[in-house]
């Protein structure tokens, strides 16, 4: 029969091997656990993350911790081997609780977003570019089955090419792992600025409480003020089921407008009223030029006290709609890419290719579209902007995609935002709408083929370049066939 191992007793000290890895360093010693830099006492020829700059976090054990703290360091410990991709650290060893808990993961040579805070409010572009990056890696983790339900800019950290890392998993929410803290506690767990109120409400599998905490974030860096201050007390969290936050633009006027409309977007009290997928707010802070206004976008007060009373009397008995799970709720909110060729499709051509894209999106009740023309420049020389009537050509393929559009407006429910169009300009159309699709997190390109005459094979047509190169699913749409004429009598 095997002996467990004996426990470490002695606190852990430089130098000292354990389990294989030589303590160098302690980088950090915070109230929940200790950051030391380690590194493999043999190095392995085969082993994964050989070569990686390592990091071992060790939870502070001295009695008379809070016991989420140390459930949450199991759930830590039992998360972070299933995730995978550049927005996590990579994951190394554990250690057993009956000798000494530990987790080796790759050590993130960055620092964390919070001493932002303490220059905020940032320039506009700072802030948008940290919410496009947040949003990608909170895509690639809900992709994952996973809600983190701790985002906060001591949370992430930001690598030298201006990618993040999300990190600190002990309160996320696994669709195919337990939930220990759902199990052993009966109160709202989080950190009280950015919980989301179904978080509040006792419900930790819905990934929009993601996008409400990347709004409380985005708000704060750029005002330089907490949505919904700093509560202590589970009666103070409640407050944000009724009580609006003052609109980002009452305190820093010359915010524009999309803006505003973006961040009160994400801090919607029903989640069912925010974005509906962290790809959805990407794209809308890639592409404010295309973001929906609505009364959000110029609100300069809170509601009054009787709207105030409505609010905090239904959220007395108000119980928020669960999703059946983190990955029910992404898969109900993919983003779809029409990619339109308005200026020389046949109107047949454009017919068929709307009639997909619709029955498309009534498979996808949740979906957003988005509509992309491509505006060919030349690669060298100047190009003609206007037209001989002095029109911009920018402007007219947008208004010419917008009515290509119309006609799926009336029997759709294509409201707040969830139609967007965009005119890319490019001296390559293939590559521009490959890019867009990668960059925005498409999940299925709609795109027409107009002929499929040996030249054009020959020489890749634009829609054979996007079916070989594009990552998510496409469909293309071909030329209807001209109708045969009728037989001679």
């Amino acid at each position: 029969m095997t002996e467990a191992p004996a426990p470490i007793t002695l606190p852990l000290q430089p130098g000292q091997v354990l389990d294989g890895f030589v303590l160098e360093e302690r980088l950090h010693q915070g109230g929940m656990a200790n950051l030391w830099k380690v590194r493999r006492e043999t190095p392995l020829p085969d082993a994964a993350g050989q070569d990686l700059p390592l990091i071992m976090k060790v939870p502070r054990i001295k009695g008379g911790e809070d016991p989420a703290s140390i459930v949450g360091f199991e759930v830590e410990q039992m998360i972070l081997p299933a995730l995978k991709g550049p927005h996590v650290p990579r994951y190394v060893a554990r250690g057993d609780w009956r000798r000494q808990a530990y987790i080796v993961m790759e050590h993130i040579e960055g620092d964390s977003l919070r001493p932002l805070l303490d220059r905020a409010p940032l320039p506009l572009v700072e802030v948008v570019e940290i919410g496009i990056q947040v949003a990608h890696a909170l895509t690639d983790l809900h992709l994952q089955h996973l809600v983190h339900l701790d985002i906060k800019p001591s949370n992430i950290l930001r690598r030298a090419d201006g990618s993040v890392v999300l990190v600190d998993f002990g309160l996320s929410r696994h669709d195919f792992l337990p939930d220990l803290l759902e199990e052993e506690f009966s109160l709202p767990i989080g950190t009280g600025p950015y919980m989301s109120p179904e978080q509040v409400q006792f419900v930790r599998n819905d990934p929009r409480s993601d996008l409400f905490a990347l709004g409380v974030m985005l708000y704060h860096l750029a005002t330089g003020e907490r949505p919904f201050g700093q509560p202590a007390s589970v009666r103070q969290l409640r407050r944000r089921l009724y009580v609006e936050p003052i609109p980002p633009r009452a305190i820093r006027p010359e915010l524009p407008p999309w803006f505003q409309e973006v961040v009160l977007h994400c801090l919607e009290v029903r989640a069912e009223r925010r974005y509906q997928s962290a790809t959805q707010l990407a794209l809308d802070l890639q592409r404010p030029d295309a973001v929906t206004l609505t009364a959000r976008a110029h609100r300069l007060q809170r509601s009054g006290l009787v709207r105030r009373f409505k609010r905090w009397f239904l959220a007395l008995g108000a119980e928020p709609e669960a999703p059946a799970s983190v990955g029910a709720q992404v898969s109900r909110s993919p983003v779809i890419m029409a990619a339109v060729d308005v200026q020389s499709a046949s109107a047949g051509l454009l017919e068929a290719l709307r009639d997909v894209v619709q029955r498309l999106l009534l498979t996808e009740p949740g979906a957003r579209l988005a509509c992309v023309g491509v505006m060919k420049t030349a690669r060298i020389g100047m190009d003609e902007l206007t037209d001989a009537q002095g029109r911009s050509h920018h402007v007219q393929q947008l208004i010419a995609l917008k009515n290509w559009a119309h006609p799926m407006t009336h029997g759709l429910a294509l409201e707040d935002g969830r139609l967007t169009f965009h005119v890319l300009e490019a001296p390559d159309a293939a590559d521009a709408l490959i890019e867009f699709a990668a960059r925005t997190g498409v999940e299925h390109v709609v795109i027409g083929a107009r002929d499929g005459s040996a030249l054009r094979r020959y020489l890749g047509s634009v829609s054979t370049q996007v079916v070989t190169q594009c990552a998510c699913t496409v469909t293309v749409v071909r030329e209807p066939p001209l109708p045969m004429p009728p037989a001679a009598m």
